[in-house]
């Protein structure tokens, strides 16, 4: 069974650690918050508003507090963490600013006036219970929660049992930025857990962030409970080099699109497919870059450029990936600084050669480890990216801005961006196709069509990352 730890990954030493919750704690959650919601769904606009920017204008006050919990519990760098902090006040920010017309009634026409109106109306439906992993422990909060909240809904928050400071944080700054008790609730629940709060007839829904085992096991007793559920998964990205690309600035931005976070992100440039007359030059160059570039280290450090994991878990096994690729044909070069040799550290790596025969080409690889794929040709790079089970985002670069959205176009996968590595914004749908799962966690709890809604942004190839 998980337990709830505060694990220093840069130097593996246990911190603290905090009791799991009962059956009895959770239920009582539930109630609360079910309490709350009677109430909640009532209250006016403004008011629910208020209390998002009230916490978003905690946090910007108050970031270096927040950021520091998150570098000390998944060894996030400091400026890294800084970012999510602002990231997380954006997006609660965001939907205090826009919560009138995301929830505004809707004319819908009908086909004879004569017989009456039509309209589309936003109503909250009651608890909303959300599992959330570790990679970004405020953001992952933040755009599942503040959605909910703004809708009426109240949530039951059950974190990764690595980051149960920054999960109590988020409880605490809903707390002190005024919303009611019942509203949010953070719980340090067990995986056990889920089947007794999705079965509770107070509970309407789900949303998932993490593992497709975790995905398929959370929608098993959402199917059988009847709720609804949204699942972000997995992701493979691909980042596709055509031939008419700038190739400097694809160079720098596949390297950084590939290693911030210490790789551990779920749009992130896993798979760069690079056509025949590029790749050489291409690898030669990411490589050049990747040596200059990546400094593991201490991640309070400025200097420091590469973070550890997350976990000694996770270096061991995206070790055992890796060894298993390398096995199977791969060659993998190392590239960056030596990593330190205390913590979860794991040396930056480059993997060619991976064949559709080897374990990790329909992998994900969640860490500094960039898997390099020779395409022929524009069809040819279309063709490798997708070939894989994945559909999360991906990126095209190309000096002619309508020729990416083209081949964007055919890329089987959730948002596609065109010369910018894939990114998240806060006022966009965030979802996948295929493993990577459904639903979007945005306003809507679940989706309305059996369509793929694919983001297309389109991104000046100067702009800085």
């Amino acid at each position: 069974m998980l337990q709830y730890q505060t694990v220093n990954p840069a130097t593996n030493e246990v911190v603290a650690t905090f009791p799991n919750a009962t059956d009895e704690e959770i239920l009582d959650k539930v109630a609360k918050a079910h309490d709350a919601f009677l109430d909640w769904r009532n209250t006016p606009l403004a008011d629910r508003a208020a209390v998002l920017a009230k916490a978003a204008d905690l946090l910007r006050a108050d970031k270096q507090k927040y950021a520091d919990i998150l570098t000390l519990e998944m060894g996030k760098l400091t400026a890294e963490a800084l970012g999510e902090v602002d990231l997380s006040a954006d997006i609660l920010q965001y939907f205090a600013d826009h919560i009138d017309e995301l929830l505004a009634p809707r004319v819908l026409p009908v086909a004879d006036p004569a017989e009456g109106k039509a309209q589309l109306v936003t109503q909250p439906l009651g608890v909303v219970y959300l599992i959330e992993p570790w990679n970004f422990p405020y953001y992952q909060i933040a755009r599942a929660a503040a959605p909910q909240i703004a809708a009426g809904n109240t949530v039951i928050l059950k974190h990764a049992e690595i980051v149960p400071q920054a999960a109590q944080a988020f409880d605490d700054l809903f707390r002190e930025a005024g919303a009611p008790e019942g509203v949010f609730a953070n719980v340090f629940a067990t995986h056990e857990h889920t089947k007794l709060v999705l079965e509770d007839d107070r509970v309407v829904g789900v949303a998932l962030t993490g593992s497709e085992r975790a995905g398929s096991a959370v929608a098993s007793v959402a199917g059988a409970a009847m709720k609804k559920a949204t699942l972000e998964l997995g992701g493979s990205d691909a980042f596709i080099v055509l031939d008419d690309a700038d190739l400097d600035k694809a160079v720098h931005l596949a390297v950084r699109g590939r290693n911030w976070n210490a790789g551990q992100v779920c749009v992130s440039a896993k798979r760069i497919i690079v056509v025949d007359a590029l790749y050489d030059e291409f690898l030669e160059k990411y490589i050049a870059e990747a040596n200059a570039t990546i400094k593991p280290g201490d991640p309070k450090d400025p200097e420091t450029t590469m973070a550890p994991l997350s976990s000694q878990r996770a270096k061991e096994m995206l070790t055992a990936q890796v060894d298993g690729a390398v096995a199977a044909g791969a060659t993998k070069v190392e590239v960056g600084a030596p990593i330190p040799a205390q913590g979860a550290y794991y040396q930056p790596a480059v993997l060619t050669g991976v064949t559709p025969e080897n374990p990790a080409y329909h992998q994900e690889l969640f860490g500094p480890v960039a898997t390099f794929y020779r395409a022929k040709d524009e069809d040819d790079a279309v063709r490798i990216a997708n070939d894989s089970p994945y559909g999360l985002g991906g990126s095209v670069f190309t000096a002619d801005e309508a020729r990416g959205v083209e081949v964007a176009k055919r890329i089987d996968t959730g948002m596609v961006f065109v010369n910018h590595p894939t990114g998240v914004f806060a006022d966009i749908p965030f979802g996948g196709i295929k493993r990577s799962g459904f639903g979007n966690e945005l306003i809507d709890l679940g989706f309305d069509e059996f369509v793929n809604k694919k983001l297309i942004d389109v991104q000046d190839i100067n702009t800085p990352f």
